[in-house]
């Protein structure tokens, strides 16, 4: 499996045959000139997930790609006359060979909200790599590898990242949602925690390619 992030949380997946593209939101631009994506799959409707200008321009170069989505990020593009098909909780699709398995319902909270933010729905593909999108409670009920961990943002405390990982136990984890810090100053203390828990922590450069 080949994993390339293009910036905050948006991340292309390759294995096998599939090219997968995962939240393309507005806080990263270099997956807009990307070709021969086969789907992209969205967790939940906010702008540094899901930027429509940033779709517009993906379906433009790959019109053949199909977006995958929950039903609140649906309502989204259907507004702006996008399709869409469903993939929620519990659900399964396979992508050219390669199985994408829906995880999860709800955003994290931010402070006492009396109901959700955004429905978010993480992705579990090839059996191997997790995405969970803005959440770090939903620990998957199936053993991941590869774990893209989300390192800051309004919803997260550092400790409660490095606490997810542990509870997810994958091989590797990289950070995503990091887009408004400078110079991975919250990828650092994953990076000294994790490793004692047998969890190795690899940060990226944006639009490198990871083997693994």
């Amino acid at each position: 499996m080949d994993i390339t992030k293009f910036g905050h949380s948006c991340l292309l997946i390759e294995e096998y045959d599939a090219k997968i593209l995962i939240d393309p939101g507005y806080w990263s631009e270099l997956q807009n000139t990307v070709t021969g994506i086969d789907a992209i799959l969205i967790t939940h409707k906010h702008n540094d997930h899901c930027s429509i200008d940033s779709l517009k321009q993906l379906m433009a170069r790959n019109p053949n790609a199909i977006i995958y989505t929950n039903n609140d990020v649906g309502q989204k593009l259907a507004e702006a006359d996008m399709h869409f098909e469903m993939l929620e909780d519990g659900q399964e699709v396979i992508i050219n060979g390669v199985p994408v398995k829906a995880f999860g319902k709800e955003h994290a909270r931010i402070y006492n909200e009396p109901n959700s933010i955004a429905h978010n729905v993480g992705y579990l593909v090839s059996n191997r790599f997790f995405y969970g999108g803005d959440n770090v409670e939903y620990v998957p009920s199936v053993p991941v590898e590869i774990l893209a961990l989300p390192v800051a943002g309004p919803w997260l405390k550092i400790s409660m990242a490095i606490d997810f990982a542990k509870s997810v136990k994958p091989k590797v984890a990289f950070p995503v949602h990091d887009g408004f810090i400078k110079e991975n100053a919250a990828s650092k203390h994953p990076e000294s925690f994790l490793p004692e828990s047998g969890i190795e922590f690899i940060i990226p450069e944006l639009g490198e390619v990871m083997h693994f």
